[in-house]
Order: C-alpha cells, then sequence, then structure tokens
C-alpha cells in the first residue's frame, strides 16, 4: 500500500455532512473530562472541520490537531486555527501519526477515520494511553468495511491483468482494521474501561456516481497518488472502477445508497 497518499481536501470535504456524523455520535460517548481546561489531541485531524466540534463540547478547551498531509493542514489552519468563543483554542500542526507519542498530559486523545491508515496502530496504544491524564479518555472510530463492495471492487480491479503490475499493492489491506474484539481486549489489558462498538450508517448520497465521488476523497487516494503521473491511466482506471460502482449502488428513487460500517471504541484511564 502507499504509505503516504496525497490527500485533497476539497474532494474528501464534499460529503462533510455525512463524514462528521461519526464523529459526533462517538464523541457523545466520551465522558467527563479531568483538566480544567481540558487539553485535547485529535489525531489525524484533516482539513479541521471535525476537530472545530470538540470546542462545541468542550468550549474553554485547548485543542491541538496533528495530520502529515500539507493540504489538510493548510485548510484547517486557514479555516478553523485561532481562539474558539468559549475561551479555548484550536491549533493545527504535522505530525506522522506511525511516530507520534504526547509530549505533554492530555485530557483527551481522540482519533476519527485516521487510524486504519497507520500500520501497527495497536502497537502505539500503550504510549497513547501514558500519555493521559489520570482520568483521561481515548477514543476513536474507523471505517470497518474492507469487505463492502467498494473497496473488494477496487482491490480487484488492481490486482486484476489491466493494472496488477501497477497496483496490485496499492489499495489499503485487509487487515489495516482489526475485529472490535481485538480492541477491546487490547484497551481493557491496558487498564482501561472500555466501550466498543459498531455501526452501519445507511448515507443516501445525491448526484452523479456518487460512491466514486465519495471513495475519491478517501479510499481510492492511494490509487491516485500512484497514477498521478499517468492522467491517461488514471482516467481509464476511473472509467472501469465507475462502472463497477454503478452496478453495485445502483441510483434508486431516493438517491444512491452507500451503506458504511465503522467501528468505534472509548477507553477510558484510570483516575
Amino acid at each position: 500500500m502507499t504509505a503516504s497518499p496525497s490527500w485533497d481536501a476539497a474532494q474528501y470535504l464534499r460529503h462533510a455532512g455525512h463524514r462528521a456524523r461519526p464523529f459526533a455520535d462517538l464523541l457523545a460517548r466520551v465522558p467527563e473530562l479531568p483538566g480544567t481546561p481540558p487539553r485535547i489531541a485529535d489525531l489525524g485531524c484533516g482539513p479541521g472541520n471535525v476537530t472545530a466540534l470538540l470546542a462545541d463540547r468542550w468550549p474553554t478547551a485547548l485543542v491541538t490537531g496533528y495530520d502529515n498531509s500539507p493540504a489538510m493542514l493548510d485548510r484547517a489552519l486557514t479555516e478553523h486555527a485561532g481562539p474558539t468563543p468559549g475561551g479555548g483554542r484550536l491549533d493545527f500542526t504535522h505530525a506522522d501519526l506511525r511516530t507520534w507519542a504526547p509530549a505533554e498530559a492530555y485530557d483527551l486523545i481522540v482519533s476519527n477515520a485516521a487510524l486504519h491508515w497507520v500500520p501497527g496502530h495497536l502497537d502505539a496504544f500503550p504510549a497513547w494511553l501514558d500519555g493521559l491524564a489520570p482520568g483521561g479518555t481515548f477514543a476513536f472510530q474507523v471505517p470497518d468495511n474492507l469487505d463492502a463492495p467498494l473497496h473488494a471492487l477496487m482491490r480487484d480491479l488492481a490486482a486484476g491483468p489491466r493494472w496488477g503490475s501497477r497496483l496490485a499493492d496499492v489499495p489499503r489491506r485487509t487487515d489495516s482494521v482489526h475485529p472490535t474484539a481485538v480492541y477491546l481486549d487490547r484497551l481493557a489489558r491496558l487498564g482501561c474501561a472500555t466501550d466498543v462498538w459498531e455501526t452501519t450508517y445507511l448515507h443516501v448520497l445525491e448526484g452523479e456516481d456518487p460512491v466514486l465521488d465519495w471513495v475519491k476523497g478517501t479510499g481510492l487516494r492511494p490509487v491516485l497518488t500512484a497514477l498521478g503521473d499517468d492522467p491517461e491511466a488514471r482516467d481509464a482506471f476511473l472509467a472501469e472502477y465507475r462502472t463497477l460502482l454503478r452496478d453495485a449502488y445502483p441510483r434508486t428513487e431516493h438517491g444512491t445508497v452507500l451503506p458504511f460500517r465503522r467501528l468505534f471504541a472509548v477507553a477510558t484511564k484510570g483516575a
């Protein structure tokens, strides 16, 4: 898989409402934070639109969003950085989550749809939990739908006769997200009170080829990056993939329905 796909903040934000809902659902299960004001780290903050929701939930919070994409950070800094109405602050800075470790104590470390891009993220949990203040919380959500047609068709096409020599190992691996029980066991063994669950959203999308438009902002980024210097090949791959997605996700009278399963975890450190 491409280690660092290039990101397009505008493309990602085309479905911002649907993408933000799981983060709001995650935050609803986060308990009271111990610090006054609370210190929060958002790992994989992207363009900062959901990071801003943290200031709505904890108005005085000092929030730092971390990301490794210059395009995403530029959007976050331009649109969301600075003081918040409740007296808190939003900051954004570069970090690689494969090596990031807390440099100070946080009351909440949160991650929205990012850890599946971090190989070996389970091994980072002990250091991240060590960076929590007593009574602090580590909370994350990740897509858990690599068996869904949009991913399976992408992998099959990339590994097929036409594209296999260039793309066979590019799409995200099927083991980039672990079973729910693995996360529950790992976090509980690290001494946390842990809540893990899954939810399947039925996103009703509008427009022409909306599932392709959705995945161009996320799961397709490694392929688009790998073909970035060959526009003709990129367009040819997209044409084949578009046809497959149209069959897998037909338009209905009320729009195109995209079932999307996500995995959530909220782990609170003992006080």
